[in-house]
């Protein structure tokens, strides 16, 4: 399929909202649903970590992952960002097409 949804945690709401809006008026993503509440717990650094954070679901064409990677990097106050593709198995025509068109500037 020609879309793909990115999953990308962020610390903070300020961050989630600012990441969303550069990436969808760069017409780098068509839209990112912004989903609060989720606590991770992970390694980091030899230690284990417990955050709050949020998720972004980032909807955009797979051809501009590469572009729209460079871009969350340099946007992204963590030093490793969670960066995760994932294809669309199968995907409405008419929200491809609108998908298409959002991120076609």
């Amino acid at each position: 399929m020609p879309a793909t949804v990115i999953l990308c945690t962020v610390p903070t709401e300020e961050h989630a909202r600012q990441i969303a809006r550069t990436l969808v008026e760069e017409h780098l993503a068509a839209c990112v649903s912004i989903v609060p509440g989720l606590r991770s717990i992970y390694r980091w650094e030899g230690n284990i970590c417990d955050d709050a954070e949020l998720l972004l679901l980032i909807k955009t064409r797979r051809e501009a992952f590469s572009r729209l990677l460079r871009r969350l990097q340099e946007l992204h106050p963590y030093k490793v960002p969670e960066v995760i593709a994932l294809a669309t198995a199968a995907i409405s025509p008419a929200y491809l097409g609108w998908l298409q068109g959002a991120t076609a500037g």
